[in-house]
């Protein structure tokens, strides 16, 4: 558990060039303080102390504004900035080094049992606002732009933006936007075929 704030207070001080001490992390920064509150209320939560997972998680949403199930599975390094509103569901797995804004929903359809909310991998960004809903992977080093929702799987070192969210580039290679196997709002399917008649129209 140590070695694990130790890694959570570095990933802060390495993204965060606002951070001016150790001591100002652990004292005073939300994100850091609920981490470490659900740390301990996962051990409770694995060892069949329900009750008091949930007690400390519900004490832990009320003084930070997170509220993150005592069952979730964190990694190290989670960096979760301002954190104002951020819930993270009980089936959830997020890898090392992640980092969330503030408002962004782990969560659930309400329609799944079981496995229910997604699993996050390693050196992903999430931004201000965004949901990702469902037991799919959004897979290492990709990025959720703020205010996506993401609705099914994202492959590695891909961005996703709009509503609902699609892959607008992998790694430094952009998604064609004739590409319509991408691009699943109705949306900018549209947009799609306006171009293609244009480009029609000019020839």
């Amino acid at each position: 558990m140590f070695n694990k704030w130790k890694a959570d207070i570095a990933a802060i001080r390495a993204r965060d060039p606002a951070v001016r001490s150790n001591f100002e992390v652990y004292w005073l920064y939300p994100g850091f303080k609920a981490l470490r509150r659900h740390r301990r209320a996962h051990w409770f939560y694995n060892h069949k102390r329900y009750f008091i997972a949930r007690w400390i998680s519900e004490r832990t949403r009320r003084k930070t504004g997170i509220e993150i199930h005592p069952a979730a599975k964190i990694g190290k390094g989670l960096f979760i900035d301002h954190g104002t509103g951020v819930v993270i569901g009980e089936t959830t797995e997020i890898g090392n080094n992640v980092t969330i804004y503030q408002g962004v929903t782990l969560g659930g359809t309400g329609k799944d049992k079981g496995k229910r909310h997604p699993t996050i991998g390693n050196n992903v960004l999430i931004g201000a606002g965004a949901a990702v809903l469902g037991p799919f992977t959004v897979h290492d080093g990709a990025k959720i732009a703020s205010g996506a929702v993401v609705l099914k799987e994202v492959p590695e070192n891909a961005t996703a933006v709009g509503v609902p969210a699609r892959v607008v580039r992998i790694g430094e290679q952009k998604i064609s936007p004739m590409d319509h196997i991408n691009i699943p709002d109705p949306v900018s399917l549209a947009l799609a075929k306006l171009e293609e008649r244009i480009a029609t129209l000019e020839k």
